[in-house]
């Protein structure tokens, strides 16, 4: 559906190696398994009255291959190369192709995103033995998909005013939930340059197995233990300035990273949907924030455990703080813009009386033991309508396209060999 929103983080490291000398002798080895007698142009797969020569499957997985992008074993390369086919037979009765110069635009950024002009991109990519056609190809395809999809379903796709007002929370009738990953780094003033280089190359991931992955390494939140998976959240119950910066995204697509205070964050969108329950917003936020000297160290964390099982409310927090110095204890309420972003993101996560042990203060020394105590509902326009119609159609547009392909998957003659 999209062109490929930025290289995988292993891109920077294979770049260096893939285009090294001998690699396009030792690139052969990741040449899909062909019967000794077939010639590599002769049909791999009949799709309708199209083929898929040997070639091509040879290519296409050396071309994914050597970038570091995902699909790149044999059988997803199978299947990608015949949803492909089916779309090109769609886009062909329609009568819809891309111009030379809208691919030229397509390989331009593609190239930029390895730091390189499209000559250098398409020469490194030939010495490595991968044709100009099959870079070609693979951007076409994608972009004229794209296209085609728009076209087909844009006026299915379109929310209709009510919709936007439901997605938005201004009516009792539903809203927008969306489903993230998280990672969160912490970091102090010797560690800044390292994690804030970390967060750089964890942005260019791809996969939500690769974010996955990267969430449970490097992340401190207690969700790194599940790949950094969030549940369902609310838009609203996100801060209103990363509200639009959540909408904006696609699925597997992942923010630039975020500064907080003693850390660096990092999300992925995982799913976007509408609800039949309403999404309000909120125009105060009641919070308590109590400080543990010892930041995340296991004897403060254990604390903080043992502190959860004594408080049920925010009021609780009082008698806890009870003869210790005024500053251990800080009862917040605020507009959600006021809130600072660190524990805006945090407090997203969580329903009244929950307890949150994931932020730090005073260069990671000092733990925050965040507990929501409530919300104070508002129907304010923080995120735009426009916002919300432009997440809700390219929503939409995914799901026909989906349907599409499966439909003439179900009606297609596909022969392997």
């Amino acid at each position: 559906m999209q062109l490929i929103s930025g290289f995988s983080r292993f891109f920077r490291s294979r770049w260096l190696t893939a285009f090294a000398p001998g690699l396009a002798v030792a690139m052969l080895t990741v040449a899909p398994q062909q019967a000794p007698a077939q010639s590599l142009f002769s049909p791999a797969i009949r799709v309708n009255q199209d083929i898929v020569t040997w070639y091509e499957l040879d290519q296409r997985q050396r071309f994914l291959e050597i970038l570091g992008i995902p699909g790149s074993s044999e059988s997803e390369v199978r299947e990608a190369l015949i949803d492909e086919r089916l779309r090109k037979q769609a886009m062909r009765e329609a009568g819809i192709q891309p111009t030379p110069e809208d691919i030229q635009v397509a390989i331009d950024e593609f190239a930029s995103r390895g730091q390189l002009s499209p000559d250098q991109f398409l020469k490194a990519l030939a010495d490595a033995g991968i044709d100009r056609e099959t870079v070609r190809d693979y951007v076409s395809s994608q972009l004229a998909w794209r296209d085609y999809v728009s076209a087909r379903f844009i006026s299915q796709a379109r929310p209709t005013d009510d919709e936007i007002d439901r997605a938005m929370g201004q009516t009792g009738g539903g809203g927008l939930q969306v489903l993230l990953s998280e990672i969160i780094i912490p970091v102090n003033a010797q560690t800044l340059a390292q994690a804030e280089a970390l967060a750089d190359e964890i942005a260019r991931v791809e996969t939500i197995d690769a974010f996955s992955a990267a969430a449970t390494q490097y992340s401190a939140a207690p969700t790194r233990e599940n790949g950094g998976r969030l549940d369902w959240l609310n838009v609203t119950n996100l801060p209103p300035a990363l509200q639009p910066v959540i909408l904006g995204l696609k699925n597997g697509e992942v923010t630039a990273p975020l500064s907080l205070p003693n850390a660096v964050a990092l999300f992925q969108m995982r799913g976007l949907r509408e609800v039949a329950a309403s999404t309000p917003r909120f125009s105060k936020i009641d919070y308590a924030a109590y400080y543990l000297s010892g930041g995340l160290s296991p004897d403060t964390l254990q604390r903080a455990a043992e502190l959860k099982e004594k408080v049920d409310t925010c009021d609780d927090l009082y008698g806890i703080a009870k003869g210790q110095p005024p500053e251990v204890l800080d009862r917040v309420s605020a507009s959600p813009p006021e809130i600072p972003r660190d524990i805006a993101l945090e407090i997203a996560k969580l329903d009244p009386n929950e307890v949150s042990t994931t932020l730090t203060r005073n260069n990671g020394q000092t733990l925050v033991f965040l507990m929501l105590c409530n919300r104070t509902r508002d129907l304010g326009e923080d995120t735009s309508r426009e916002d919300v119609a432009n997440a809700l159609t390219q929503q939409r547009l995914q799901a026909f396209a989906n349907s599409l392909v499966e439909q003439l998957r179900a009606d297609a003659t596909i022969i392997e060999q």
